[in-house]
């Protein structure tokens, strides 16, 4: 699986990189497919306010493109989030 990390508006601490691939390390299991890929998009919006972290994460290379975007307090929250309706989505699939 290949891993895609996008910065927009803030540079990425070593520690919000090393987050990420600590949970998406097990979607290498998930994703076995040479062509899969995540690809994971952050921005900053709207500095003036709390929620102003958006976190966008899209999936290629599982038979359809999934894709999730939520906006929350934190980067470390949003991803969270992203990646626990990135599973509910990846269930879904596997039911039908």
């Amino acid at each position: 699986m290949k891993l895609k990390t996008q910065a927009v508006n803030f540079e990425i601490a070593e520690r919000l990189e090393k987050y990420i691939e600590k949970k998406t390390r097990r979607y290498e299991k998930l994703l076995v497919s040479p062509s899969a890929e995540m690809e994971i998009r952050m921005s900053v919006v709207k500095p003036e306010t709390n929620l102003n972290k958006e976190t966008q994460i899209r999936v290629l290379g599982v038979g359809q493109e999934i894709f999730v975007q939520k906006t929350c307090d934190t980067f470390e929250q949003g991803i969270d989030e992203c990646l626990e309706a990135i599973d509910r989505q990846i269930e879904k699939m596997k039911d039908k």
